[in-house]
């Protein structure tokens, strides 16, 4: 049963004046809750902060979802979603004065299992979707994800769980819910560039950071899908399913190696 908090009080209605409906006004962010644990927390805590200067939310917003936050009772195996929005206003696009934030928590429950898709892999496509170009929103996780909605429609295939995302001008970008890493054949791992666009993703750092301290060389840059479709291994992630190897994608074959199991087990090491 799901559980839900706003402004730190277990209710379960908002305004529907909130800015986050009307204009998809605010920020979020996925934890994953493991033993009541959230390992990844100060990293999601970290683009949270870097989401609401960049929308340019009250300075003190942040404390406030921290304090939330800490008064929670979290036991076993769990999602929190945390939202945080403008709050409500007039009619309009200019922000309201002064603004009063809407901090939303709701917290299912998960099972920390070693799925299928983890362990065998997983089919992927490419979407036919490309992704708009926008400097100001790449990296944050916004409320505004229809573009993500309009690509994972493409697919009824349940067999296929994720698709990659390129961008408007041809560049890969990420998956429709992860983030997208790939082995060249000299053994280097790439990951594309999110400076122009894409959700800086908090597993995607933790890896980066591993890959680094591990030894392997690693690069992001603009590449395009020829490199995706000529690499030796090619894992998807976000803080939820970890890492997903892919086994296939359009067709061609691939198989769970050596730095995809390597992550994984530093993963279960490190986080959950």
């Amino acid at each position: 049963m799901q559980q839900v908090w706003i402004n730190g009080v277990q209710v379960t209605s908002i305004p529907v004046t909130d800015r986050g409906l009307a204009y998809g006004d605010g920020l979020f962010e996925t934890i994953c809750v493991a033993d009541g644990q959230m390992p990844l927390l100060e990293r999601h805590l970290s683009r949270l902060s870097l989401g609401l200067r960049r929308l340019k939310f009250p300075a003190d917003t942040l404390n406030a979802v921290k304090a939330d936050i800490a008064a929670l009772s979290l036991q076993g195996d769990l999602t929190l979603k945390l939202m945080v929005t403008r709050g409500s206003g007039a009619r309009g696009y200019a922000l309201p004065e002064p603004t009063e934030t809407s901090r939303i928590i709701i917290i299912s429950p998960r099972q920390a299992v070693l799925s299928p898709q983890q362990k065998n892999g997983i089919k992927s496509r490419f979407c036919d979707y490309q992704m708009a170009i926008n400097p100001q929103l790449a990296g944050i996780k916004h409320l505004n994800r229809l573009e993500q909605v309009i690509a994972r429609s493409e697919w009824q295939d349940t067999t296929i769980n994720e698709g990659v995302l390129l961008d408007s001008d041809g560049f890969l970008v990420e998956g429709t819910m992860s983030n997208l890493f790939w082995v060249t054949t000299d053994g280097k791992v790439q990951t594309p560039a999110l400076e122009r666009c894409g959700v800086a993703g908090v597993m995607r750092g933790y890896l980066l950071d591993t890959l680094t301290a591990l030894g392997i060389a690693t690069e992001q840059g603009l590449y395009r899908r020829e490199a995706l479709l000529s690499a030796t291994e090619i894992f998807f992630c976000n803080s939820l399913i970890h890492l997903w190897p892919v086994r296939e994608l359009e067709g061609r074959a691939f198989a769970p190696g050596k730095v995809c199991r390597l992550l994984q087990q530093r993963i279960k090491q490190d986080l959950f």
